[in-house]
């Protein structure tokens, strides 16, 4: 049996590259299982979904353009769709607010991706029409792989990795990695190029999740209290009798130490 020729190695690298691709779009399940629990999408954001459904679309429309491009036609077909979903998911269980923000950034998406297909289908023609698409999908998959640096930079922040998760910081590496050899092999460098950065940033998010996975968490938010609070504090009541100063004195001590609220029942007469 001999080796495996050019166009084989190239189906292979694609048919993986669906399969990661198709579980790294379901790894958001546990997040709209937990917005089923709680029946609200509140503390959630809906601009990952929609980042990625805009992603799905263009890279549709860029393998229906192109010659034998069915392996990308289909996950992201499935994209599309698994997207779509948690959408209208978020959508069903969103606070008044922020179901309003969700339609119109998502009409936005809609309406800039229709106005490029009208000027790709009927100004742009022939070969270059692949080249300008390849270029828009290129570009927004650079700036979608670009987007975990705001997180990255809060692990190293904060020394939590909460949240980045390892599973799927290594899954979007493999999945990069499957699709750059895929768009090697076919030639495509819209494809391969980008998925060079999503692999750099993958390999970055695994280190940095080494690094802090042990560390203490700190978010500088921690309450310190401070023994001489309660001296500040007594001198705002000193048109109280002196039994009264010295029992709010002692409950404002207390209260600094154990983060209780002192009673007001002693300034009452001041009112």
């Amino acid at each position: 049996m001999g080796l495996l020729t050019h166009n084989q190695l190239a189906f292979i690298f694609g048919l993986l590259g669906n399969i990661i691709s198709f579980m790294v779009f379901l790894a958001p399940v546990p997040t709209f299982y937990t917005i089923y629990k709680k029946k609200t999408s509140e503390g959630f954001h809906s601009i990952p979904y929609i980042v990625a459904l805009m992603s799905a679309m263009l890279l549709l429309y860029y393998g229906l353009l192109k010659p034998n491009g069915i392996l990308i036609v289909s996950i992201n077909a499935i994209g599309c769709f698994i997207e779509l979903s948690y959408i209208f998911f978020y959508l069903f269980y969103a606070p008044h607010k922020e179901k309003i923000l969700t339609i119109k950034i998502l009409v936005l998406n809609i309406a800039i991706y229709g106005l490029m297909m009208l000027i790709t289908m009927f100004v742009v023609k022939g070969d270059s029409r692949i080249t300008t698409v390849g270029w828009i999908c290129a570009a927004f998959s650079v700036a979608v792989f670009a987007a975990p640096l705001s997180i990255m930079r809060r692990v190293i922040k904060t020394r939590s990795v909460e949240y980045m998760p390892f599973t799927l910081s290594f899954f979007l590496t493999l999945c990069a990695t499957m699709w750059f050899f895929y768009g090697l092999l076919v030639e495509d460098m819209f494809i391969a190029l980008p998925n060079v950065l999503g692999f750099l940033f993958g390999i970055v998010q695994m280190v940095l999740y080494n690094l802090y996975k042990n560390a203490k968490k700190d978010n500088g938010n921690e309450f310190k209290p401070q023994k001489d609070e309660g001296t500040i504090e007594v001198k705002l009541i000193k048109m109280g009798t002196d039994h009264e100063n010295d029992k709010y004195n002692k409950e404002i001590k207390k209260a600094a130490v154990y983060d209780i609220k002192p009673s007001d029942h002693s300034n009452e007469k001041n009112v």
